[in-house]
């Protein structure tokens, strides 16, 4: 069995230390900063690793410290461990992604550039350091619809849609007053059109440059109480269907733009009338899912596949990423507070439970505490999986719990 080191084991990359620690694989954890924010830190599994090193800032040394434990990999757990991860892996001449395209892998206008110039369609956009800036390159590049966000993070987190110049200006001064969701202070946004048609996002994993699609699912997004949008539940695409071909080889496509050869990956594109467009990539797990119910459903899940890629590279090459496996309909819901409460009841996320269709629920109810009203990712209660043979079935319990949130059902 390999030793895999982890950059950052938070959200997803829990799940996937626990199912390499499963499978007798040593893990190594390695931090990429100093501290970590507090709602990637209480996802660490701090017993499915042989170590942790924590943080350690002179990489000579942290190279040869993963030597002396015989790391044959590193991975990135989450977004923040993208560029240590990749770098670990060229310096230590272990299998990975390729160095020269680190940067664009992060930097959301970097991103779009490479994929441009490899001839794939991307939002017209640019990165910007001040407020000033950001409102004259939009006035005179875009003048209507229009995104911003900060360049470097990742969900939902203080992307503003804007519809004037005035707009943006107040979206650009926000972004960088902020920091995002891995602590870090924003020092640039992104300024980009914003995109009309139907959002998708791809969990994949590459191995020695051969791509696999795990997952593809449809996004329904709806816009928050900042403007900003919030996301509402997500449906999965058959990937025998058609629209999964044209999906796939877009995908495939940009993974290659971006020098992704051996990593997970989550892709978000909206297909327009112009056809798929990227909106970003991220060379690691996605996140807000629970991959043994995605696994049960579907016979896969990504972060299965990941190990797979890691521990059984021949059982990865002949995975059938074309084939049908939903055998049910699958809504994956994102629940949404809608006014901030002072005192959650404390039966909220039982009361989920008793939803006929609901096959599983990732959320903490925290009895007496507040809870923020929910404005990005980060503010959702959490999310749950509505799973019948009769989709009449998944949308009616839908609404019912989207009118239990309207009428109080995390507090009042």
């Amino acid at each position: 069995m390999p030793t895999i080191a982890i950059v950052d084991g938070y959200s997803t990359g829990s799940a996937l230390s626990r199912a390499l620690a499963e499978r007798g694989v040593v893990c190594v954890h390695v931090c990429g900063a100093a501290t970590a924010a507090g709602y990637f830190r209480k996802t660490f599994r701090p017993g499915d690793y042989e170590v942790d090193l924590g943080y350690v800032a002179d990489r000579e040394e942290l190279v040869g410290r993963l030597r002396a434990f015989g790391v044959d990999r590193v991975v990135a757990g989450t977004e923040s461990g993208v560029i240590l991860a990749d770098t670990l892996n060229h310096l230590l001449g272990t299998p990975g992604n390729e160095i020269a395209t680190v940067a664009a892998r992060r930097d959301k206008s970097a991103m779009a550039e490479a994929v441009l110039a490899a001839g794939l369609a991307a939002p017209t956009g640019r990165a910007c350091a001040s407020v000033d800036e950001a409102a004259t390159w939009y006035a005179a590049a875009i003048s209507g619809p229009a995104v911003v966000k900060p360049l470097d993070s990742a969900g939902t987190d203080n992307v503003r849609f804007c519809r004037d110049v005035d707009e943006v200006r107040a979206a650009s001064a926000d972004v960088l007053a902020a920091r995002n969701i891995y602590g870090a202070a924003n020092r640039r946004i992104l300024v980009q059109e914003r995109l009309v048609g139907t959002e998708f996002y791809v969990n994949s994993v590459s191995h020695g440059g051969s791509h696999r699609i795990a997952e593809i699912w449809r996004y329904a997004k709806r816009p928050g109480p900042t403007g900003a949008p919030i996301y509402d539940y997500e449906e999965p695409v058959d990937p025998a269907s058609a629209l999964a071909a044209t999906i796939r080889d877009f995908v495939f496509a940009v993974l290659d733009a971006l020098g992704i050869r051996s990593s997970a990956a989550h892709t978000e594109l909206m297909l327009t009338d112009r056809g798929p467009v990227l909106i970003e990539t991220g060379a690691r797990l996605g996140g807000a899912t629970l991959p043994d119910v995605v696994a049960k459903l579907s016979g896969v899940s990504q972060t299965s596949l990941l190990v797979q890629s890691l521990v059984d590279p021949a059982s990865f090459a002949a995975f059938d990423d074309r084939a049908s496996r939903w055998s049910a309909a699958v809504r994956n819901i994102s629940l949404i507070n809608p006014i901030l409460v002072a005192a959650q009841t404390p039966d909220w996320q039982a009361r989920l439970s008793e939803l006929p269709t609901a096959v599983a629920v990732a959320a903490s109810c925290v009895p007496g505490a507040e809870l923020p009203q929910t404005v990005d990712l980060i503010s959702s209660p959490g999310f749950v999986y509505l799973v019948s043979e009769y989709p009449s079935e998944v949308e009616r319990d839908y609404l019912a719990l989207r009118r239990w949130e309207r009428y109080g059902l995390y507090g009042g």
